[in-house]
């Protein structure tokens, strides 16, 4: 089973979809995120990517993980694969697709790039990621890092 969101997907349901308009699903996601005051965070890979599915999987299982995520984020994922490639998105993020997949890329509430991460710094060394890396990656990029309150 993969895990996506709050919900656990079949084998046949897949986390990326290369038949989706992902123009239009990361304004959706923008304008989410200024609603819920949330930054987005777009994990960029395909189902060909075992690294992309193990995240999906760690991410959801580490609970201090998933719930700042769910507190902080309006998640997307980007499909990278040779059905659609998204190469215009890409590049305007500076294609971050050249650190390989996943690779995440961190967009404020009005769409803005705030960052992009290398996933490879987040893992464990063996076959998964390392929670400690990922909690202080995601938590260094929430709004209220970004914005503190005044």
């Amino acid at each position: 089973m993969i895990l996506s969101g709050n919900i656990c997907l079949a084998q046949s349901e897949t986390l990326y979809k290369p038949e989706s308009n992902a123009k239009t699903d990361i304004r959706k996601a923008i304008k989410k995120a200024k609603r819920e005051n949330k930054h987005v965070l777009i994990q960029a890979g395909g189902n060909w990517c075992k690294w992309c599915l193990e995240f999906a999987r760690f991410a959801k299982a580490d609970k201090s993980i998933d719930s700042l995520m769910e507190k902080s984020f309006v998640r997307y994922h980007l499909n990278y694969s040779k059905e659609q490639k998204n190469e215009d998105i890409f590049k305007k993020y500076h294609h971050p697709n050249r650190f390989g997949f996943p690779v995440f890329i961190i967009l404020d509430q009005k769409g803005k790039l705030l960052h992009i991460q290398n996933s490879e710094y987040l893992e464990d060394g063996g076959k998964s990621y390392d929670n400690r890396k990922v909690f202080s990656f995601l938590k260094m990029w929430t709004p209220e890092a970004i914005e503190p309150a005044k």
